[in-house]
Parts: structure tokens; sequence; C-alpha cells
């Protein structure tokens, strides 16, 4: 079982709150940074207020990029349950479960990395999701392995400083709620998923919007 405060999933309505807080920090960080890059000088209130306006278009492909994700967690759930059935211990059937898990693993990152680019690109102003997507679509054509190198490296970046983090404050939020059993309540892995998530989403908007800007700036031939 995971330690600490690990091993208590976050409530539900906590978990809708975090959602809504992710979908409004992604579009106010790319406005943020768009303006700061373009010399405009704009305070975090300025993007809270602009940045709500394409709000509903980048759920829309908010969800598309959830769908897209379906065939990688379908090889998840596949992978655990072949795991407990003994399937990958050898012959044909692991073989097959591999090759199948494989292709559902490449379909997902295939549709993602120009859905990671709308993300951007639905920001523009009166730009419709579908519109965004098809450009996206465009601008990664012969550019998509490359892009999706960098999506992968993000995802690991990501990843690693989770760890390193959730690990050490774990273990000190057990040692000491074992000290001072009196501030058991203390919601101290709470308060460090928020910041980790806050710090997750504002750092892989800012990645992906200067990725976004190579793209748009790349005059080479698509590789």
């Amino acid at each position: 079982a995971p330690p600490g405060g690990l091993s208590q999933p976050l409530p539900e309505v906590h978990q809708v709150h975090a959602g809504v807080i992710a979908l409004l920090t992604w579009p106010t960080t790319v406005w943020l940074l768009r303006n700061r890059l373009a010399g405009h000088k704009v305070k975090l209130r300025d993007g809270l207020y602009n940045a709500a306006a394409p709000l509903l278009s980048t759920l829309v492909v908010a969800l598309l990029l959830v769908v897209q994700l379906l065939p990688l967690a379908l090889a998840f759930i596949g992978y655990s349950a072949a795991l407990s059935s003994g399937l990958l211990t050898g012959g044909v059937e692991a073989m097959l479960f591999w090759i199948v898990a494989g292709m559902l693993g490449l379909l997902s990152l295939y549709w993602i990395t120009s859905t990671f680019i709308a993300l951007i690109v639905v920001t523009l102003p009166g730009m419709y999701p579908y519109r965004a997507i098809k450009t996206a679509g465009d601008l990664v054509i012969g550019r998509r392995f490359r892009i999706l190198l960098r999506i992968v490296w993000m995802a690991m970046t990501v990843v690693v400083t989770w760890l390193l983090v959730l690990i050490p404050a774990s273990l000190f939020d057990t040692w000491l709620k074992g000290l001072w059993p009196a501030i058991q309540a203390l919601p101290i892995i709470p308060f460090v998923l928020l910041g980790l998530g806050s710090l997750t989403i504002v750092w892989s908007a800012s990645y992906v919007y200067l990725l976004y800007r190579k793209v748009v700036a790349d005059d080479a031939e698509p590789a």
C-alpha cells in the first residue's frame, strides 16, 4: 500500500475543483506567456479575465485528449489482467498480447501528439475546437515523431519530479504524525498534491506553448 496520505484518495468534490482549476490554469498560462513574449506588460488578473474566453473550447479539446488516451488505458488494464492470469509467462499468447498492447499504446501516442498542440491553438481568439484540431494536425505533418519525443520527455520529467517530491513528503507526513498524533487531521499530502498539480500544469502549458512556437517558426522542410 502507498505510504502516508497517498493511500487516501481525494474526495470527489476536491477532484472536481482540481479539474476546474487545471482547466482554467492552462489557458491562463498560455495567454500570459504569449503576451509576455510579445513584449506586453500584463498582470495575472488580466490573464484570468481574458483566458476564460476559450474555456469551453479548451474543455472540448481536453475531453478529446482523454478519449484518445483510452487505447493506452486499455493496454494497461490488459497488462494487469494478463499479469494476474499468468498469460505473460511466454508463448504465442504473450507475443500476441504485447503486439496488441503495443499497437494500442502507439495509437494513443499518435493521436495525442497533435492534440497537445491543439490545446495551444484553441486559445487563439475566435478559434473553434474543430478548427484548432485541424490546424494542429496540419502543423505536425512530417514532424509528429520529433514532437512526440518532446512530449514524452515532458511526461517523464513530470513523473520523476512527482516521485522525488511525493515519496519524501509522504515519509515526512508519516513520521510527523507518528510523532504528534494530535495533527493527524493536518492535510499535508493534499497541500503537496495541490502545489505539485498547479506547478505541473503551469510548466507543461509553458513547455507545450514554446514547442508550438518552434513548430510554427520552423521553416525547414518536414522530416
